[in-house]
């Protein structure tokens, strides 16, 4: 039998040990003529304490410790369970606290920390792009550029190229169409990786798009398993991949889902050779270094820009730039958008925790005070002062295992939450993290538990070590302390207003932002506006028919109970980048280096009417217009910049290379209307010029916007009832109202504003629970002083007042510190994040005024309790 499930039986063993070694030595003095009584009261002082014999004997067994840990666990649980109030205080406090940093960490992890399950994934680098003005992006490389570096470089041992689509159209053989990630490879993508096949092959370099019977598919293991329920007889099997026929010849191992860390890939494909847009990942050679890397890829980005630079007439080509990444964790687009915000949130969720551990310090301390007549009592009776320690420690471990098993459970739900705000981006920016547990996260959460425990743990069970027994008997009433514990206890307390003043006024300053983009004048009228995006790519319909479909449904949609005006456009306002061009005015010399992109947009008639975009001079569209594609309508940017203190109507603009297109083309400006921000509600306004979106007999525009007099969702039924009427090979693709696509563009800001002004109330309230534990406590020590100042004519307000003067005094001090120390914060989270309202004191004045309050709330009940004390119950316990 295990030693430890030994100990009854030995224990047993040990008294009957003890018995037989008493009864020989009174058998002994008996013989020598002593009475029976006198014998046992002499070998009773000869043996001393049996109770401290028997605990040293136990020292030297085997498994003492470990039973004496189970002893204090034991005797831990059974404190918890008499103080259930002040449990579930610690518990659900230091829970929030860990959970936070386990729902934060896992999404840091999987955003930033993952590595691809590849071979040597601590090889892969990622060839990034830099346009002025532009964020860098991977996605943009030429095919000539690929195969100029691929041959030309020493640093590299492979260059894989890929191609991502977003939501391409998929038919299985049998199955209702769907959409899915598609991503297009090089034959060396999957070699190159070190990646083996689950089921089947993988595609290689033999591999050929253009082959007459097909190209090959290789499915995801997600896919495989939800789609085709891991059945191996899909091999060989076809599917129409945006309606071109491919043969399923693989299955990718588990846990491979791509490069993309944001996005699970469905389907791969072998690479067409004429594909471009391509994203680049390449692997070092063997003793390559990353700062080599970069400067042969310095040089070798010469080709690209002079390719570029030949095929545009854009003067800022020549200032592109190359940037060479790590790329272990994959092509990481998440790095960039909410690197930062994580790491903020990463920041506070941790002061929060050392906020919960110092709260729950300084009510195990106030607890303390008042069990040291319990520690002076087992120091009497023979237990040693590091027993003590280790009985401290073992309660205060106890309440953090207790407290993470809750915080684990509160970061599967927060993590779950978090993910959906993320993923509530607009399309093309959404992101779905795997987010899985795993070893990092595990032990992540071990060792703050561990962590808390002990940093909690480590002031209560000091004190009690350093207890005198013979003072701490001698004191009568219900508590006593110290003039040093009490004034480290009001410093623990001061240190909990301190830090809820930080994440109070980051937190504020986080909102504060959030507020002020939503509140920023884009130039339209987003209320009641609903977006209705059509996909036609598997209708079958031809541009003429097209078009007519989107013509009548303009027409019956704008009959539609409720429907004030209807209309339609590409891009839509906030959507995301659209289609851009040179533009020269008529009448306006510029230098080829001053050339700037300008926005277009394409729309119907009736757009400006339906988003509330102000007609400054002309007219807008006419029905008319599409049979003449050369006029347009201009933003009151352009109007200012290109025609400065001269009437625009009547003149004309030209595009030299609009996006997608390689002729110029002219237009006729019929009207100005005011600025509108399509693309980042962060940035200023852009120069726009709006032309038909109806033209030559066919439609440039994909999203229908609709104004409501009532509930945008009132009409989505009958606008859903209308597309399928008019248009039924025409597939519904987003129905989102204007305000969503808003907030869609904004999710970090929504993200670290929502978060962060959660865990700043709820450092607010961790110290407020501070706070009130400290003054509760004092209310109780000094009851018996309470009681002569009412017995010798103390009023209500002069007890009360007693109590506040002891909390303004707290708090003054947590401000004093707090209040440097959240402007230090202040200024700390402006350089993270940019277009902060750092200078503002608005959020630090709201901070101060939030913590008062809640200080006032928290003394209310002990300033009551105080007044209420009788002075003859008082004084009858002195």
């Amino acid at each position: 039998m295990w030693p430890p499930f030994q100990r009854r039986h030995r224990e047993r063993e040990l008294d009957e040990e003890i018995q037989a070694h008493l009864a020989m030595a009174i058998r002994d003095r008996i013989e020598r003529g002593e009475s029976p009584e006198q014998a046992a009261l002499a070998v009773r002082r000869e043996f001393g304490n049996r109770a401290l014999i028997r605990e040293t004997t136990r020292r030297m067994w085997r498994w003492s410790s470990l039973h004496g840990v189970w002893q204090d666990a034991r005797y831990a649980l059974r404190g918890m369970r008499r103080s259930p109030g002040f449990t579930a205080v610690a518990v659900i406090s230091l829970a929030l606290g860990i959970g936070a940093n386990t729902a934060i960490f896992s999404l840091l992890e999987a955003a930033m920390l993952r590595l691809l399950p590849v071979s040597h994934p601590e090889e892969l680098v990622e060839l990034l792009q830099k346009y002025p003005g532009e964020p860098r992006g991977n996605g943009y490389w030429s095919r000539r550029s690929y195969e100029h570096i691929r041959d030309g470089n020493h640093v590299f041992s492979a260059l894989i190229a890929a191609s991502v689509d977003n939501a391409a159209p998929l038919e299985l053989q049998g199955a209702q169409p769907e959409t899915g990630i598609v991503e297009d490879v090089s034959g060396n993508y999957f070699p190159d990786l070190g990646i083996q096949p689950a089921v089947g092959r993988l595609i290689g370099p033999e591999d050929n798009p253009a082959d007459p019977n097909g190209a090959v598919a290789v499915l995801s293991w997600e896919m495989w398993t939800s789609r085709f329920h891991q059945d191996p007889a899909v091999l060989g099997r076809r599917i129409l991949v945006e309606n071109a026929p491919a043969t399923i010849v693989g299955v990718a191992p588990r846990g491979f889902v791509g490069l993309r860390v944001e996005a699970k890939t469905d389907i791969w494909l072998p690479q067409p050779p004429t594909q471009n847009d391509l994203t680049l990942l390449a692997r070092l050679r063997p003793g390559a270094t990353l700062q080599q890397a970069r400067a042969e890829m310095t040089v070798l980005y010469r080709f690209t820009i002079e390719e570029r630079a030949a095929a545009s007439r854009d003067p800022q080509v020549r200032q592109l730039s190359v940037q060479v990444e790590p790329a272990g964790d994959g092509l990481n687009t998440v790095r960039d958008r909410f690197g930062k915000p994580l790491t903020v949130l990463m920041t506070i969720v941790g002061l929060l925790l050392l906020l919960a551990c110092v709260n729950i310090a300084s009510l195990l301390l106030s607890r303390a005070a008042g069990r040291k007549r319990e520690m002076a009592l087992r120091t009497s009776l023979g237990a040693s002062r590091g027993r003590l320690l280790r009985q401290m420690l073992t309660e205060s471990l106890l309440l953090s295992i207790v407290a993470t098993l809750f915080g684990i459970v509160l970061a599967y739900f927060g993590t779950a939450a978090l993910l959906r705000i993320m993923a509530s981006g607009r399309l093309h920016e959404r992101v779905y993290l795997r987010v899985e547990p795993d070893l990092h996260v595990l032990l992540f959460t071990a060792v703050i538990a561990v962590l808390a425990g002990l940093l909690f743990g480590i002031a209560p069970a000091w004190n009690a070590f350093r207890t005198a027994p013979v003072n701490a008997l001698r004191q009568s009433g219900r508590a006593f302390e110290t003039r040093a514990s009490r004034v480290f206890a009001q410093s623990l307390v001061a240190a909990q207003v301190a830090l809820s003043m930080l994440l109070l006024t980051t937190g504020a300053l986080f909102i504060a932002n959030l507020a002020s983009l939503e509140r920023a004048d884009l130039g339209f009228h987003r209320d009641h506006v609903l977006l209705v995006g059509l996909d036609p790519s598997r209708s079958g319909y031809d541009r003429q028919r097209l078009s007519r479909a989107y013509e009548e449904l303009l027409d019956r949609i704008g009959r539609i109970p409720g429907v004030r005006s209807a209309s339609l456009s590409a891009p839509t306002p906030l959507s995301g980048a659209g289609a851009s061009g040179l533009v020269t005015a008529e009448g306006l010399e510029e230098r080829p280096e001053d050339l700037r992109w300008t926005e277009i947009a394409y729309i119907a008639p009736r757009y400006f009417e339906t988003l509330g975009i102000p007609l400054l001079a002309g007219r807008g569209f006419s029905h008319e217009d599409q049979f003449y594609a050369g006029v347009a309508v201009i933003s009151e940017s352009v109007a200012r910049y290109y025609f400065a203190g001269r009437n625009p109507i009547g003149r004309h603009v030209t595009f030299n290379h609009l996006t997608g297109v390689r002729e110029a083309r002219t237009y006729e400006i019929v009207g100005v209307v005011g600025d509108a921000n399509y693309l980042d509600i962060r940035e200023p306004m852009r120069r726009t010029v709006y032309v038909p979106a109806f033209y030559q007999g066919g439609v440039e525009a994909r999203a229908f916007l609709i104004r409501i007099a009532i509930h945008p969702q009132a009409v989505v039924a009958d606008v859903r009832r209308e597309v399928g009427a008019v248009a039924p090979g025409v597939f519904v693709s987003q129905i989102t109202t204007l305000n969503e696509q808003i907030d869609a563009s904004i999710v970090p800001e929504r993200l670290i504003a929502t978060l962060s002004g959660f865990f700043g109330a709820l450092a607010a309230v961790l110290a407020g629970i501070g706070l009130y534990g400290l003054l509760a406590y004092a209310v109780a020590r000094r009851t018996n002083e309470i009681g002569v100042r009412v017995a010798l004519g103390a009023t209500t307000r002069n007890v009360i007042s007693l109590v506040l003067r002891d909390m303004l005094a707290t708090v003054g001090a947590g401000l004093a510190l707090g209040i440097p120390l959240a402007a230090w914060g202040r200024g700390l989270a402006a350089a993270l994040i940019p277009n902060l309202p750092a200078q503002t004191m608005g959020p630090l004045a709201l901070a101060a005024a939030g913590t008062v309050i809640v200080a006032l709330l928290a003394a209310w009940m002990p300033a009551l309790r105080a007044a209420r004390v009788d002075p003859m119950e008082a004084l009858r316990e002195e």
